[in-house]
């Protein structure tokens, strides 16, 4: 016997926001793909190429793991994209230094991200594209970073 389930009194916005920002994810995936970049590397070199920048700063911007970074990273120096540096700021800190060819990966992945993200608007009306953009810039800019981190589950034992 199926029971009453609460009443709704606001759109499962989580959900909405979940299932937008996967299928955006593995559009702009499967986009910078063709041209040998991931999401995490368009990221890390944009960010690098702002300003001298140490793997930890990168790492927070991108919203990485350290264990995810270092593999991030490697890769972007096994293609040649990168290079960590001991930073001219504080010697015993190592930047990550965008190289020639880095620089110009992450013009084109900027030019397949802007390009991404304009089709995905596209879905909306003209008329409140950028209405929709300020409102889900205001919902980031004003998340609490104070929040407990998310609960993991315990290991199992078998």
């Amino acid at each position: 016997m199926a029971q009453q389930a609460p009443e709704r009194t606001v759109r499962d916005l989580t959900g909405m926001l979940n299932v937008a920002g996967h299928a955006l994810t593995n559009r702009l995936a499967a986009a910078l793909a063709e041209v040998g970049l991931t999401p995490r590397m368009q990221c890390i070199l944009v960010h690098a190429l702002e300003e001298e920048r140490t793997q930890i700063q990168l790492a927070a911007l991108a919203n990485l793991d350290k264990t995810t970074m270092v593999t991030t990273v490697d890769d972007l120096e096994g293609r040649g994209f990168a290079q960590r540096r001991p930073s001219a700021i504080d010697r015993r800190a190592r930047i990550i230094a965008v190289t020639e060819a880095g620089r110009r990966a992450a013009e084109e992945g900027q030019r397949i991200v802007d390009e991404v993200h304009g089709r995905a608007l596209q879905a909306l009306p003209s008329e409140v594209r950028d209405a929709f953009v300020v409102a889900l810039a205001q919902l980031v800019d004003d998340r609490d970073d104070d929040l407990p981190k998310p609960v993991r589950r315990a290991r199992q034992t078998r």
